[in-house]
């Protein structure tokens, strides 16, 4: 379930420009080059983070950088057009960490 501070009810959680995004995607999105599309998707966006698969067939998207960038890519990851199939992408915001670089995991 995501923050109930989250973009969707227009509260902005943290005063500075800079966050941290976690988003977990369930669905079909192991094996399938999911993790190599939202990496691209975020090197695009100037973020920093990683996408890890998960035991339970999720993957974990982490996302560091400007607000309105993992804004975009958090709808990017929900937003259909991905490698395999998304059935659900739930996220929580929280301070930036300082990630650099993006990786898959």
């Amino acid at each position: 379930m995501s923050d109930p501070t989250d973009a969707q009810n227009g509260v902005t959680p943290y005063a500075g420009d800079l966050v941290r995004v976690t988003a977990w995607v369930r669905g079909r999105v192991q094996g399938v080059g999911f993790r190599w599309w939202t990496r691209a998707r975020a090197l695009e966006l100037g973020l920093s983070g990683w996408a890890l698969n998960l035991d339970d067939g999720r993957v974990e998207v982490v996302a560091e950088g400007p607000r309105r960038a993992c804004e975009a890519l958090v709808a990017a990851l929900g937003a259909g057009g991905t490698p395999g199939r998304v059935e659900l992408v739930t996220h929580r915001w929280s301070e930036p960490r300082g990630v650099t670089g993006f990786a898959e995991r």
